[in-house]
């Protein structure tokens, strides 16, 4: 059976997700994190696009990712086929690193885009047993750059989109993302 054909706007945002085979850990160590940052910017410079949330956790990573000139297939093959690569050199594993193709849903309007981020941003502190007491302490999430204003040194990384939704002031994004129950926005 064929699979079905992505959906592809260049006008739209997706949450991609890629999980590690049978759940298992694709990101053990900094030195790994920091490949998958390269990894990125790598396909960055290949084909355009911009990402306005990330988590990269050890198990699975989320991107919400648009891609406005190629299908984002074509950034996501690049992504994972090379920290794959990297991945299966370094650690001498072979078989298939990842459990399937990529999860992309379509994000179509800016409450979305609040919404996945928010999920995106709170994935350290909502699993089982949290990884870290506050968002802002996770090193591979993009949440530190919202939270402490910081310019990302990744071309591929805008964080002025998501602001722009929630208009009260600078630091609405961070309090709707920190907000324990997923209240009405900024009532």
């Amino acid at each position: 059976m064929a699979r079905k054909k992505r959906q592809w706007s260049p006008y739209h945002y997706n949450h991609v997700v890629m999980r590690g085979n049978n759940r298992q850990i694709i990101f053990s160590n900094s030195a790994d994190y920091q490949a998958f940052f390269r990894v990125l910017q790598y396909a960055h410079q290949k084909y355009t696009f911009s990402i306005v949330a990330y988590c990269i956790m050890s198990k699975h990573y989320h991107l919400l990712i648009r891609s406005p000139e190629v299908p984002l297939g074509k950034v996501m093959a690049i992504i994972n086929r090379r920290y794959s690569e990297y991945f299966k050199q370094k650690y001498q594993y072979t078989g298939q690193l990842y459990e399937r193709r990529y999860f992309a849903e379509l994000v179509p309007s800016p409450i979305g885009m609040l919404t996945v981020s928010r999920y995106i941003h709170r994935n350290p502190i909502s699993t089982n047993t949290p990884i870290v007491e506050k968002m802002e302490h996770y090193p591979y999430s993009s949440y530190q750059h919202y939270k402490y204003n910081i310019p990302s040194h990744h071309s591929f990384l805008d964080t002025t989109l998501l602001k722009t939704f929630l208009p009260q002031n600078s630091h609405a994004y961070c309090h709707y993302c920190e907000e324990e129950q997923n209240e009405q926005l900024m009532h």
